[in-house]
């Protein structure tokens, strides 16, 4: 028997820019042979080396540890001379500009820099102990940042996952007086109007709601620069009042259909298509921020899924959505009871993201700073000075 027929072809990982999310790539999402590299374009960087992203990712900036193929939209950075190059300052250095090779981006559709560019880059070279000594200083200071950006976003997702976790609970954890009712025997759901694009502008009086419109987690977004104006004719019963309580039956981005909003003000927001209004049936009791809160909720959000149709976006429908059963307390003040909890416990999370999320912003611009002193002569600290400011 030929041993050799029988034999596993030799692998290597083969990097792409969805490998690109440390400033190491230890694994990668695909693998190729050594027989497929002989016939096709790619390269074998060795271990050890940089790589850069010049088309999807553009500036994104990693060292490999291992002998990696890569696909064409990444270039490997090879120093010719390394007794005058440490890879690791080129790595640092690379990093510091990556803001530029961005901004040099071309393209129509994805925005790329041609190998010239990156040829032509003036890197400064001061001597070889110089550059391990600012390398030394990097490293130790980023592990420090990156330590504080750990600590930032394990925070972040506490402030958020409190919130949603007790969010759950009320709504799984009925007290008395609750009901249970099909949401079609609730409320009605009414239709949007479809607006003409050709109407749309970029200043007026009304403002055209679409799912842009909707945080993924409720609420109200305003969209600044893509605000939608309207200045064509309105259609009787399609401009909006404030209080009025809305859905996203559409799925334009991850997380939107069954998004609801409650319209801030009055004449001035048009109920446009793919939105459900909800008006509210005779007898029952309504508080609109209970009901924000529960349509949140991940056991209505996937009930709302569970409705949906289309391959690359979803649709759902008042029909559809008029099937899903909901809890509720049948009085007003206990609905008014939980909403004002939640509203609080809200108000706290969200003030807490905001802290983390301006010590995550403040934690990059000091990766940034510390750089551009790096590669401007100007990194004189030491080390533990540089961590302590993180």
């Amino acid at each position: 028997m030929d041993q050799m027929a029988h034999e596993t072809p030799a692998i290597k990982p083969w990097a792409t820019v969805r490998d690109m999310k440390n400033d190491v790539i230890t694994r990668t999402e695909f693998n190729i042979t050594e027989d497929a590299v002989k016939n096709s374009s790619t390269n074998i960087i060795k271990a050890d080396n940089v790589v850069i992203a010049t088309r999807v990712g553009l500036g994104k900036v990693c060292l490999i540890d291992q002998d990696t193929a890569i696909n064409q939209d990444l270039r490997g950075i090879i120093p010719v001379r390394p007794d005058k190059l440490f890879v690791r300052f080129l790595f640092w250095w690379l990093k510091s500009i990556s803001h530029l090779i961005e901004d040099e981006g071309t393209g129509a559709t994805v925005q790329g820099v041609k190998l010239p560019f990156v040829k032509s880059l003036q890197i400064p070279l001061p001597p070889l102990p110089e550059q391990k000594r600012i390398v030394a200083i990097l490293d130790e200071a980023f592990a420090g940042i990156s330590q504080a950006v750990a600590n930032a976003e394990k925070n972040l997702a506490n402030a958020r996952e409190l919130f949603e976790s007790y969010l759950n609970n009320v709504f799984t954890q009925k007290g008395e007086g609750w009901i249970t009712m099909r949401l079609n025997d609730v409320c009605s759901i009414k239709h949007g109007f479809a607006f003409k694009s050709k109407y749309f502008s970029t200043a007026g009086d009304h403002v055209v709601l679409t799912p842009g419109s909707f945080n993924e987690s409720g609420g109200f977004r305003d969209q600044g620069k893509k605000t939608k104006y309207y200045n064509g004719e309105i259609p009787d019963g399609y401009t909006l009042s404030k209080g009025d309580f809305l859905f996203a039956m559409t799925e334009q981005a991850a997380g939107l259909l069954g998004s609801s909003l409650i319209v801030p003000e009055s004449n001035c927001f048009l109920h446009n298509q793919r939105l459900g209004l909800v008006q509210v049936s005779d007898g029952i009791n309504w508080d609109n921020d209970f009901f924000h809160h529960q349509f949140n909720t991940k056991f209505f959000r996937a009930a709302v899924q569970a409705t949906a149709s289309g391959l690359k976006v979803r649709h759902t429908s008042p029909s559809k959505l008029g099937v899903i059963s909901i809890s509720f307390p049948g009085k007003i003040s206990e609905q008014e009871k939980i909403s004002v909890g939640l509203n609080t416990l809200k108000l706290e999370s969200e003030r807490l993201e905001i802290i983390y999320q301006q010590k995550l912003t403040a934690l990059a611009e000091l990766k940034q700073s510390i750089l551009q002193k790096a590669f401007a002569g100007e990194l004189t600290a030491e080390p533990a000075k540089l961590k302590a400011m993180a």
